[in-house]
Parts: structure tokens; C-alpha cells; sequence
């Protein structure tokens, strides 16, 4: 009786199946290439702070605004701001930061309808990825804290990732700030309702891992607290 991995060979002729096979062997080290390429240049630059959200928000909405000053305050208190480098909130951040006179670091994701760099990020510390699993570990390593305004898909994507890492204390515990009540009511009310009291899910203690704020000032004084009681260093 033939294996499963011979039944797929024999739907193929020798030739696809080698370029199958080959590429995906291959890809491996395009992998590798991009985890040294990151490592590399994010080991070098010192404390920051992640800060997520949308890339369809518009430069006039009141959120943007709120990402360009919270990066501005940040930058004032010592950190870097890393960024997905694409624009919407992500490009408010990186403009915060120039404005501050701080490191602006994007991490750029290759995309088919193009993601393209916005232009406030610091010329040698742009890296773009082919695959975003690659990107987020880029976020979270290299990262003293996390804040996230509303966002849609990689938003979420990302902000979970951060939640679940500190649950299973994969990672130590640093400060995820979701800024903007009103967007995030209705999640953080699920989880409480749902997650934690109907389906036992998760513990009351994981409620500690995010703080709800609504304004710049509370969001950088979050961080600027948590860590007040450390020497500021590298989250590696």
C-alpha cells in the first residue's frame, strides 16, 4: 500500500514534484535570512515601544492624532517607536517620533496590493518582510510595551499574539495599552462576559495583562510607569 506522501507524488510528473519540494526547502533559509537581517539591525537600537492600529486611518481622525502624540511623548521619555512602516496609525506613529527627534523604526510587510514605507521612518531602520511570522516576533521581541489603537485584522492579530504570549509566560510581562474606550468596550466586555465568567476560559488574572485608556497622556504614562521601577533595558 503506497504512503500518503507517494499518492501526492504520483499526482504530480517528477518534475513539478521536484520544483514543489525544492521550493519549499529553500524557503527555509529565505527565513533565516530575514530572522539575521532583524536581529541584526534591532539588537542595535535600544528601548521601544511597538504601537499598532489601522493603516486605513486618515490623517485627519482623531486617532491618528492620538498615535502621532503618543509616539511624540514617547520619544521625549527615551524610547523608539516601532511601527508596521506602513501608513494610517502606523505612519502617525513614525511621524510622532520624527517630530520628537527619536528612532522611528518600521517593519514593513511585503504585500500584493503593496504596503508601502511611509516616509517618517529613520533610512536605516526600515526592514521589510515577506512573512509576517517573522514581523511579529520582530514586534514583540525588540518591544518594552505595546500600544494599539483601533485596528482591524493585523491589528488584532498582533495584539492576541502579545496576550497570549504573556498568558503562557512564553514571554515576561510588559504593558499592552488599548487606547480609545469606545472601540474597545465591546471586546474587553466579551471577554470579561463571555471568555471569563460564561465559559471559564480564562482566568481573572488575565484581565491584568491590558490597560484601557483614552488619552496620550495616560497611554505613555502607563508605560513610563510599569517601568519606573527598572532599569530601562532591551526586552531581550
Amino acid at each position: 500500500m503506497e504512503k500518503p506522501a507517494d499518492l501526492i507524488k504520483d499526482a504530480f510528473d517528477q518534475k513539478t514534484w521536484h520544483e514543489i519540494h525544492t521550493t519549499d526547502s529553500w524557503r527555509v533559509f529565505k527565513i533565516i535570512s530575514e530572522l539575521v537581517e532583524g536581529f541584526e539591525k534591532l539588537a542595535r537600537i535600544g528601548p521601544c515601544v511597538s504601537i499598532f492600529g489601522s493603516a486605513r486611518t486618515h490623517y485627519n481622525d482623531k486617532y491618528y492624532k492620538m498615535a502621532e502624540e503618543i509616539a511624540y511623548q514617547l520619544v521625549r521619555n527615551g524610547y523608539g517607536i516601532i511601527t508596521g512602516g506602513g501608513p494610517g496609525i502606523m505612519e502617525a506613529a513614525n511621524k510622532g517620533a520624527r517630530r520628537g527627534n527619536g528612532k522611528s523604526v518600521g517593519i514593513n510587510i511585503d504585500l500584493p496590493f503593496e504596503q508601502r514605507p511611509n516616509a517618517y521612518i529613520d533610512s536605516d531602520k526600515l526592514i521589510t518582510f515577506d512573512h509576517f511570522f517573522v514581523r511579529k516576533l520582530m514586534f514583540v521581541k525588540y518591544a518594552q510595551g505595546f500600544i494599539v489603537l483601533p485596528g482591524g485584522f493585523g491589528t488584532f492579530d498582533e495584539l492576541f499574539e502579545a496576550f497570549t504570549l504573556i498568558q503562557t509566560r512564553k514571554i515576561g510581562k510588559f504593558p499592552i495599552i488599548l487606547v480609545g474606550t469606545k472601540y474597545w468596550t465591546g471586546l474587553v466586555n466579551w471577554i470579561k462576559d463571555e471568555m471569563l465568567a460564561e465559559e471559564h476560559n480564562i482566568s481573572p488574572d488575565d484581565l491584568e495583562i491590558f490597560t484601557l485608556v483614552d488619552s496620550p497622556e495616560a497611554a505613555v504614562e502607563s508605560i513610563v510607569k510599569f517601568y519606573s521601577r527598572y532599569l530601562l533595558s532591551p526586552n531581550f
